[in-house]
């Protein structure tokens, strides 16, 4: 499977850079096309399951995600939170982390595993090149939007 990761360091407090990470629905504003469907009753914790649909009618698809880790910050310790993906097509795994860094920032860490099913695995060098690509730009949406 294509694994990547992202490292980004921003001027925000820990729970500030979290908050903006792990408000699913806001995940929309990142990726064209995408919605967001949380599965189950907030707040989110272990367990907690969403769907982003990504696409129009026949062309759509789903990425349906269960959190299996959720330790938020707190104070001046980081937090990580754990996604599986558990879709027909998108199957994989993020991981998410954000630490204290330098100068009173917050580094923010995704990593992710990620197949699409019924691709051929010749193809995962393409697939994590876009998928670093797609998921930098929206990892920086989300760190710049409030």
């Amino acid at each position: 499977m294509p694994t990547f990761s992202l490292t980004r360091t921003v001027p925000l407090p820990l729970d500030e850079a979290w908050r903006r990470i792990t408000e699913w629905p806001r995940h929309t504003i990142t990726v064209p096309l995408t919605g967001i469907r949380v599965l189950t009753p907030g707040p989110t914790g272990v367990g907690t399951r969403f769907t982003a649909r990504t696409g129009i009618g026949l062309l759509a698809v789903d990425d349906t995600m269960e959190v299996t880790v959720w330790r938020p910050p707190v104070g001046d310790e980081g937090g990580v939170c754990r996604l599986e993906k558990r879709g027909r097509v998108i199957l994989g795994w993020a991981r998410i982390e954000v630490v204290p860094g330098p100068g009173g920032r917050s580094r923010v860490v995704w990593q992710e595993e990620l197949r699409v099913r019924f691709l051929p695995r010749a193809f995962d060098g393409v697939v994590a090149r876009i998928a670093r690509v797609v998921f930098g730009r929206g990892l920086n949406r989300l760190l710049r939007r409030a």
